[in-house]
């Protein structure tokens, strides 16, 4: 298996932001090759404990690399949602200090053609993020009907050409099916009427099918849900977030939580009985110049905090 690198992105942030005390429970909901994890056990004594989860085949492989090196590490292959149902088997619910969420496809998911996440390296029309399990891309492109790619396109890649954009796919597919990146990527580039400035016309497309096909926006408000019994109080929720429909959830999540029950305004009620379970830290980070000039993914990261109360 080639040996992908992946650059953690907003890693000193992520450490000041998670508060590491020694002997504490952490959990990297998004593992993939191991970077945060890794910098999270060097702050760890023996005493504490990392939990590192992801649905990737090749990154759990990285993780039970790192397990057998490191007792103090255990990974799990699942979606990031099945957390909660985890933490009540192995009895840890509840009692989390920090849990860590790095959204989105990774850099060795990207630079491997094989998968098939980017249309700048011609591979199999993939991405997912377990091959395993679910439909590719070309296979669900094969079938799917027009108005539902048109729909996958506009809700989850915000692409305004949505239905032009998928009448062009099935035109193309009618001819040829439609099995690797590049030919996705051109259909939508020759069909695209609107190139934005230093963005590829296929960048809101490849993004909205991966969505859609790995249930991410599903997963995700998932795992936020189990925030509340998952942390212990003044554990640290850590999220980055690489795009806007990422980061609109985890930012009313936060709000919401941190509002209590919606109740109307006029009546009386303590503080208490609001059930607020989470205070936000701070405002929103993004990365510095000097780490976007090193690692041009994290142009787009964007880092949120909350405490659980």
């Amino acid at each position: 298996m080639p040996d992908f690198q992946h650059q953690p992105v907003l890693l000193h942030e992520c450490l000041q932001a998670l508060a590491l005390k020694p002997d504490g429970l952490y959990v990297d909901a998004t593992f993939g090759r191991g970077g945060h994890s890794r910098a999270i056990l060097e702050q760890l004594h023996h005493q504490g404990r990392l939990i590192g989860i992801d649905q990737d085949p090749q990154a759990i492989a990285t993780g039970q690399a790192l397990a057998q090196a490191d007792a103090r590490f255990t990974p799990l292959h699942q979606r990031f949602d099945a957390l909660e149902s985890y933490a009540q088997q192995a009895g840890f619910l509840g009692q989390v200090d920090g849990l860590l969420m790095d959204l989105g496809v990774s850099s060795p998911q990207l630079d491997d053609a094989e998968r098939g996440f980017s249309f700048l390296r011609d591979g199999p029309l993939d991405m997912r993020m377990n091959p395993q399990q679910g439909q590719s891309a070309a296979q669900w492109l094969q079938v799917a009907q027009q108005q539902e790619i048109a729909d996958v396109l506009y809700h989850y890649g915000e692409e305004r050409y949505a239905r032009r954009l998928a009448k062009a796919i099935v035109l193309a597919r009618d001819t040829q099916a439609i099995n690797t990146t590049a030919q996705l990527a051109n259909i939508v580039a020759a069909a695209h009427p609107s190139w934005e400035k230093h963005k590829h016309p296929a960048t809101r497309s490849f993004q909205a099918i991966r969505i859609y096909l790995n249930q991410e926006l599903e997963a995700l408000d998932g795992l936020l849900a189990q925030v509340p019994a998952l942390l212990k109080p003044g554990g640290r929720l850590v999220a980055i977030s690489f795009h806007s429909l990422e980061d609109r959830r985890v930012k009313r999540f936060i709000r919401d939580q941190a509002r209590g029950e919606d109740l109307p305004f006029d009546l009386p009620v303590q503080d208490a009985q609001l059930h607020r379970t989470l205070r936000p830290l701070g405002k929103a980070q993004r990365a510095s110049a000097e780490e976007v000039n090193g690692n041009p993914r994290a142009r787009s990261a964007v880092l949120r905090v909350a405490e659980r109360l």
